[in-house]
Formats: C-alpha cells, sequence, structure tokens
C-alpha cells in the first residue's frame, strides 16, 4: 500500500511540473506587446509591482488601484528573473503616469497570468 501511494505522490509532482513548464512556454511576451491590465485574485495586486499608497499620495498621485483594471500597457523590457521567472516592465500605452507619479511598473509576468492580474 505504502509503494502505490508514493508512486502517486510521484506522479502528480511530475504532473505538476509539466502543468507550470506548459504555462512558461505559452507565456511569451516580446518588447512592444500590448497587454491588459485585470483585476487580482486578492484584494491587492500581488504580482504587479505598484507602489504602496503612502508613497503615491506623497508624490501628490490619487492611490485608487481600481482605475488601473481595463488599462492596456506596453512592455518596454524583458528579463529573466531569480527563479527562472520572466520580469517585464511596462508603461501605459496613452504616455500617462500611474497613479500620476510612476512612468513603469514591473510584473512577474507567469505569476501574473495564473492569478489574472494581466490579459495577453
Amino acid at each position: 500500500m505504502r509503494k502505490y501511494v508514493s508512486v502517486i505522490f510521484i506522479a502528480l509532482g511530475v504532473l505538476s511540473v509539466n502543468a507550470q513548464d506548459v504555462i512558461r512556454k505559452q507565456a511569451t511576451v516580446a518588447k512592444g506587446d500590448v497587454i491588459e491590465i485585470g483585476m487580482p485574485s486578492t484584494a491587492q495586486y500581488k504580482h504587479i509591482k505598484f507602489p504602496r499608497a503612502n508613497f503615491i499620495i506623497k508624490r501628490g498621485g490619487i492611490a485608487n488601484y481600481k482605475a488601473v483594471k481595463g488599462e492596456e500597457v506596453v512592455v518596454t523590457n524583458v528579463k529573466s528573473g531569480k527563479n527562472g521567472n520572466t520580469i517585464i516592465d511596462v508603461k501605459r500605452t496613452d504616455g500617462k503616469r500611474f497613479f500620476r507619479t510612476v512612468n513603469t511598473v514591473s510584473i512577474n509576468l507567469e505569476d501574473a497570468l495564473a492569478s489574472n492580474e494581466i490579459k495577453l
């Protein structure tokens, strides 16, 4: 019985690794691509590195994270992170700043896609 349980756990581990590889292969973004910011699965954006509200307010901006939903952004830089994740820098397509203070923000591509924070 223990052998069957261990075989099942090994098989599930292999399947989960393959599923993560499939997600990473599908998430290819190049410089100049336009993507859309969606709503986060939690109360805040975890994988889009927006500044905290107090920094936005100190710079004279308006910390309204709901206003960012549906905003189209263009990819300005693509780089590989420490864990093999893809980190992209984006700016707004209309040329305005995020929250009237920030020009570009960084996004962890795979994690943001998995949590529906961005849409390709």
